[in-house]
């Protein structure tokens, strides 16, 4: 987990929840994993840890998520269109009773979250992380999101208004790009949509903060997620924090070599774990930078349709990119069988058309997946200082074959010198 420090809960934030005039609710999907994603099948997590009310509040938080299931043809019928902070998070009139009480027990435990931050994240910090894991209910993601990155109090969102006033040399690359941004998503739909405005805007002013990052394509995905949860001052704030704080910044830097070190490191677990899939991938010539880039950069959020995502990106910003590597060694686990009866090509369009979708219906599966992978920190940490000694050799190296080039140089012209003097 990033070491970002804990933001004590500003007064009075519940129940009036800061919230845009855009969500990701764009089926009723949505709606079904972010009013409470605890599953039956629960992911591998501290549960042994938790003392027995903990215990006895997640089994609760269960056995709801099983009604909420048994109910869900109810739950398909709702009206998927966008709705602001005032409108309930189940609010179909086919919604049975069930429903109304795991959407008053959410509302209760998370508001209670909220209102007591300091204590949960100092003293209850098991049975978060566990309740992150599940899922943060939709509306209360703008205010968690901001309590777990520190960025409910940031100085830099003084500064917004005037940021947006200067210009940035980025500005026509971010115009070009934004469009591309979550093309069919209602929100960003449209050259003056409201949604592509904002996320200028949020671009933008990140581009003059952070000269030496500017803009780089694949941010504005995390930044557009970050919008459909909060007004555009509060979604600047968490991307900055996300950036100083979660490796993006390095990820992000024009030599990307944060990519690089998180290839690495992906390659490591992926000879030691699926040993048969990584001899495939290496015959095929199928590199792991393929299809694993772009799981950094954007955090799937390129990969995965939003409700499956967005629970990646939940545990993201409590636990940091450890989830990346879970999830994707958990889909290459997942589809080892298939993916070794493919060539190349066929592995590509596998990434690209199938495993998006392995999960639309039971997120809870992928995340449960997720944490049955064996990931050692120390060891990555080990990888980590292995790459770099790596990266420094291979500089040396340049370094001497430049030195050498000047000085054969250097003789060629000496030796032209010394023929024409003697001729």
């Amino acid at each position: 987990r990033p070491d970002a420090p804990a933001a004590p809960a500003p007064a009075g934030i519940f129940p009036a929840m800061a919230s845009p005039a855009a969500s990701p609710d764009s089926s009723s999907h949505e709606a079904l994993s972010s009013v409470n994603s605890a599953p039956a099948c629960s992911p591998a997590s501290d549960s042994e840890n938790l003392s027995p009310d903990e215990l006895e509040l997640l089994a609760k938080l269960e056995e709801q998520n099983r009604l909420l299931e048994a109910d869900s043809k109810s739950m398909r019928s709702m009206n998927g269109s966008r709705r602001n902070s005032g409108s309930s998070l189940v609010s179909s009139s086919s919604a049975s009773s069930n429903l109304s009480h795991l959407e008053e027990d959410t509302w209760i435990l998370w508001g209670r979250i909220v209102n007591e931050w300091d204590e949960w994240r100092k003293r209850k910090e098991k049975l978060l992380k566990e309740l992150i894991r599940k899922g943060i209910p939709h509306h209360f993601r703008a205010i968690v999101w901001q309590l777990l990155c520190s960025a409910t109090d940031m100085p830099v969102k003084n500064q917004y208004s005037e940021l947006l006033k200067m210009s940035s040399p980025c500005e026509k690359l971010i115009r070009r790009d934004i469009a591309r941004t979550y093309p069919e998503h209602e929100f960003f739909k449209g050259q003056d949509s409201l949604g592509q405005e904002v996320l200028f805007n949020v671009m933008k002013a990140y581009s003059l903060v952070d000269r030496e990052v500017g803009y780089c394509q694949g941010s504005a995905f995390i930044v557009g997620l970050l919008l459909m949860q909060m007004p555009e001052e509060e979604a600047f704030c968490v991307f900055v924090r996300l950036m100083q704080e979660y490796r993006l910044r390095e990820l992000f830097k024009p030599s990307m070599a944060e990519l690089g070190l998180c290839i690495y490191q992906f390659e490591y677990l992926l000879q030691e774990q699926l040993p048969e899939l990584n001899i495939h991938f290496r015959s095929q010539s199928f590199l792991t930078s393929m299809y694993a880039s772009s799981w950094f950069l954007t955090l799937f959020l390129t990969t995965f349709p939003l409700p499956v995502a967005t629970r990646v990106f939940d545990i993201f910003m409590y636990e940091g990119l450890e989830i990346v590597f879970r999830v994707g060694m958990a889909l290459l686990q997942f589809n080892q069988a298939e993916l070794i009866q493919l060539d190349m090509e066929g592995m590509s369009q596998f990434f690209q058309k199938v495993i998006p979708h392995q999960f639309d219906s039971c997120p809870d599966k992928l995340i449960l997946k997720a944490y049955q992978v064996k990931y050692n920190p120390k060891k990555m940490k080990r990888l980590e200082k292995e790459y770099a000694t790596i990266k420094n050799k291979e500089m040396e190296e340049q370094i001497e074959i430049k030195r050498l080039r000047t000085e054969n140089r250097l003789l060629k012209q000496r030796i032209e010198t010394l023929e024409k003097v003697s001729a």
